[in-house]
């Protein structure tokens, strides 16, 4: 039933409390609801949150949020990893309402006395619930004599029923009447690295790979070969070190170069076409090493300060052991043959898909075997290669199994879908989330973008900025030239506490396999690609010290390691993006010129609260790219030019 101070519309709530709503440890976390009532009286809100121990936290006081009438909102602050609850009670505010009516009857001469008399009675009630302690006994009983004191002047009476210290008591000690609750709802506090993290994405069997400049033979790189490129990733500045499928490659309908059926002797095939007398999903590509080498390598990358991600892709080679375990893992079609994955008119010969209608509780502890043996290779992150294509049952169940033993173990969601599924991914268990990103490349639509998932899908799914991906290589950096690359690199970075790179993005690698397709040309998904990191180096022909920039910037700057925390501002130009991150005094102000073509100079209008900032306010704005700095106000000149500087990344300081 509805309470008697209605409470409704609250969030954030996932699946009408069936599931929780995503918080991380450190994250501040908006709670809103609307909160009204009958008549004219006055009511106040609070949350309480109850932590993973079942303590129950100190409350937190509700205020109205903007313009919008009867919404109200704070913001709470998970602090350690779990399960938490939160509820919302309201209740009609006897206090506020005198404070409400005083403040308009008794300037204009209205029951004067009448008023003081219910301010006293009202302060008194307060003394005798008996949870002051001395100094605010003292501050409320002084407020109650100068109220009913009618010698005195009724300005200095009512000042001191007005006073801040008075209202700062009662604030913490409320009068509650009609008491409404609504909760408690669910939300999980996940480790910071569900959050906040810079990824990296390599093909080990790419990475220490040579080739014979004679007979043009390729050698494939190994996870001993491989470590070695692990002291350039993290002296970039990242955190986690992305995997593709490791396992043996399947033999039969192996794809060629370019995605083409007529593979050569040579030829490595796709390491999504998982398993081959070799092994399956618990196997090791025997061409990389073996578990001993893997651990060296995850040893090696933790040395570093690196996560390992690897690569979960529920999928199989026509040569997989499981076709003939596990047969009624598949789809058999009428001709007797086993289904291969397709996507009209795209046809994937050499992977089958699984069938998980057929026996999904075999299918169930076979994942959770895999999933649990790469765990016990240090393994704590897994990149899930297209979870839409499979049951959201299934995926809360098993994100639900891990999470119960192992709650640090993190998966992010490969799955560029409709939003429907991209969302029910996220509230089942996922912990991130692949996003549209990649496609959004305007200035107008990166501002709805922004906007969406920092302050409307939040609670839902936590977004992964790659700029791009083995499978997606935009028009606009196969066209844009270098200033493209740095304009994405510098809004993934920025606008989202979690990016990605894939390798090759420093060496501008952008030609696609033709005219209109967004696949890479000699993609790495079909053959071992052989690049010159030291020559580029050398050369001056690499992104890797913006790339280091980027990730010094965001680890310098806490506002850049939270979602939630994002407001668009205004710019003139079409082609000027301006949005700003506040997290306490940290505030940072990214300008950006989308276009890579066109030098823009244009005015940008600051919303200077949002900066923590009068509106007439200067502030000095650093730029964290060129050392630059300025005085700024909130209306300023910019000029960005592609060839130079496409993005200015500034620090808001207050002038001394």
């Amino acid at each position: 039933m509805v309470g008697r101070i209605p409470v409704m519309d609250v969030s954030p709530v996932v699946d009408l409390g069936r599931q929780a709503a995503k918080a991380t440890v450190g994250e501040p976390l908006p709670v809103r609801a609307s909160v009204f009532r009958e008549g004219h009286d006055q009511l106040s809100a609070e949350v309480v949150l109850t932590d993973p121990s079942g303590a129950r936290r100190a409350p937190q006081r509700m205020v109205k949020h903007g313009e919008v009438p009867d919404r109200y909102d704070a913001w709470v602050t998970p602090d350690t990893e779990g399960a938490w609850t939160f509820e919302i009670s309201a209740w009609s505010d006897p206090l506020a309402t005198w404070e409400h009516d005083a403040g308009l009857k008794i300037p204009a001469g209205v029951d004067v006395e009448l008023m003081f008399t219910e301010g006293r009675l009202l302060l008194e009630r307060v003394v005798a619930a008996g949870d002051l302690d001395d100094h605010e006994r003292s501050v409320v009983s002084g407020a109650a004599q100068a109220a009913g004191d009618g010698r005195r002047p009724v300005e200095a009476r009512l000042a001191a029923m007005q006073s801040p210290e008075l209202w700062g008591v009662l604030g913490a000690h409320p009068l509650r009447e009609l008491v409404s609750t609504e909760g408690p709802y669910p939300i999980y506090a996940d480790r910071t690295r569900a959050l906040f993290g810079s990824w990296y994405e390599f093909f080990p069997r790419s990475e220490g790979a040579t080739k014979d400049p004679k007979t043009g033979k390729v050698t494939t790189g190994t996870f001993r070969t491989a470590a070695k490129r692990l002291d350039a990733v993290a002296d970039m500045g990242f955190d986690v070190i992305y995997l593709p499928p490791i396992h043996p490659i399947g033999e039969v309908n192996r794809k060629g170069p370019n995605n083409t059926l007529t593979p050569g002797p040579e030829d490595t095939g796709s390491p999504w076409a998982i398993g081959s007398k070799d092994g399956g999903h618990d196997a090791i590509h025997p061409d990389l090493g073996d578990f001993d080498d893997f651990d060296a390598f995850v040893a090696r990358a933790g040395e570093l300060g690196l996560e390992v991600a690897l690569d979960l892709a529920l999928q199989a080679a026509p040569d997989h052991p499981w076709v003939t375990s596990h047969p009624q893992f598949f789809s058999t079609r009428a001709d007797g043959s086993i289904a291969y994955a397709e996507n009209p008119p795209k046809k994937y010969q050499d992977i089958y898909p699984m069938n998980f209608d057929n026996d999904p509780t075999g299918i169930c502890r076979e994942v959770l075997r895999i999933v649990r043996l790469w765990m016990s290779h240090g393994v704590r992150i897994f990149r899930v290669d297209n979870p839409h294509t499979k049951p959201l049952a299934f995926w809360e169940w098993l994100l639900k199994e891990i999470r119960r033993t192992d709650p640090d173990v993190l998966f992010l969601s490969e799955a560029f879908t409709r939003p429907a599924m991209m969302h029910g991914l996220g509230a089942i268990g996922y912990h991130q989330s692949y996003t549209y990103f990649t496609w959004r490349t305007g200035k107008r639509e990166l501002e709805d973008y922004l906007t969406e998932v920092a302050t409307q899908s939040d609670h839902l799914m936590r977004p992964n900025f790659f700029v791009n991906t083995p499978d997606i290589l935009h028009g606009y950096l196969q066209y844009g030239g270098p200033a493209a690359f740095k304009v994405r690199a510098a809004i993934a970075a920025t606008g989202s506490p979690s990016w990605g790179v894939y390798a090759g993005y420093e060496l501008y690698e952008h030609v696609a396999v033709k005219p209109g397709s967004e696949e890479y040309l000699d993609s790495e998904k079909y053959q071992i690609r052989v690049r010159d990191w030291e020559g580029a180096e050398a050369e001056g022909r690499t992104l890797a010290p913006y790339l280091t920039r980027l990730n010094t910037i965001r680890r310098e700057h806490p506002a850049l390691q939270l979602l939630r925390n994002l407001t668009v501002h205004h710019s003139d130009d079409d082609s000027v993006l301006v949005y700003s991150k506040k997290h306490g005094d940290d505030v940072v102000l990214v300008v950006v010129n989308v276009d890579p073509h066109g030098t823009r100079e244009t005015m940008i209008h600051l919303d200077m609260p949002a900066l923590g900032l009068d509106w007439h306010d200067s502030f000095v704005a650093h730029d964290q790219i060129t050392g630059e700095e300025w005085s700024w106000s909130q209306h300023n000149y910019v000029r960005l030019d592609p060839g130079h500087e496409p993005a200015h990344i500034i620090s808001v300081r207050r002038p001394r």
